[in-house]
């Protein structure tokens, strides 16, 4: 299955923010902290490189703490400044504006320079679909001001958002790529809800998740569906959860729809665990070769 979305509006959204970055002070990429790189839109680095960025390390309460710690320490020798959050109950969130003050400390002592009045910060949260910039900013907020949903592709135009004296937020409309370079990428998008449903193909996005759960969650699979041992091959406990969860068909035959769509909804909910599906020690052996 070969995973592509990329709707009128995500190529406007592009234009827009580059339209928009000369009022920018900050710029806020907010990640999945369950696959940090393919919620990372490769243009974005094109588009702000310039500017400077807070990368936050969203839904961490998802997410498997270790490779969690991994991947901020990754992005830190990276010179980046990294927080990991949950912006659904708000931990973590209360330091982003301090690191935005100090992030844009440079441009503030500029202008003072000039004996001109601070102003507030003016940071940009950019970020893929689905990934949580919406609820960041209600809860930076404290309020309702940024539309919601459970499905990708809810923003739809950018707006700016007060956050206490100091910090003005502008949301924006999340931004996938247009074309995938490694189908990898699209089936974590797409097991961690990133890529609207409808254009999925269910059985094959549990089957790609079973596949690297068993190799590195294998005890979350086993007492979760309540398995003796874990089958070495994909489809095979693809059939095994399919049975121990009542997924059967005439004949006793697995109901894979039914069965792939009972495995993503626990995965992404965090009912079966807290589960990462990308490791920094992964990435390096894929750079030494």
């Amino acid at each position: 299955m070969t995973i592509q979305w990329f709707p009128g509006h995500m190529a406007k959204a592009r234009r827009e923010v580059t339209e928009k970055l000369k009022f920018i002070d900050v710029v806020i990429e907010l990640l999945d902290a369950r696959i940090p790189l393919a919620s990372r839109n490769p243009m974005i680095d094109d588009l702000v490189s310039h500017k400077p960025r807070l990368i936050l390390l969203n839904k961490a309460d998802l997410a498997d703490p270790a490779v969690t710690s991994s991947w901020k320490a990754y992005f830190e020798e990276k010179g980046a400044t990294v927080l990991s959050i949950n912006a659904q109950n708000g931990k973590g969130t209360e330091k982003i504006p301090n690191a935005c003050k100090v992030l844009a400390k440079p441009i503030i002592e500029k202008m003072v320079s000039k004996g001109m009045k601070p102003r507030a910060i003016r940071a940009m949260i950019l970020g893929i679909p689905n990934v949580g910039k919406s609820t960041l900013i209600n809860r930076l907020a404290s309020k309702r001001t940024a539309q919601v949903g459970d499905r990708p592709g809810v923003t739809k135009r950018q707006q700016w958002i007060k956050v206490g004296t100091d910090l003005e937020l502008l949301d924006t409309p999340g931004i996938l790529w247009p074309k995938f370079e490694d189908q990898v990428i699209g089936y974590r998008l797409a097991a961690t809800g990133a890529i609207k449903d409808e254009l999925l193909d269910f059985q094959d996005i549990a089957l790609f998740l079973l596949n690297y759960l068993k190799d590195y969650y294998p005890n979350l699979i086993q007492e979760r569906y309540k398995l003796e041992e874990v089958p070495e091959e994909g489809l095979a406990l693809f059939d095994e959860i399919g049975k121990k969860r009542g997924c059967l068909l005439a004949g006793g035959y697995v109901d894979y729809d039914k069965a792939a769509e009972i495995i993503l909804r626990e995965m992404r909910s965090g009912t079966l665990g807290r589960i990462s599906l990308e490791r920094p020690e992964a990435l390096a052996g894929e750079e030494a070769k």
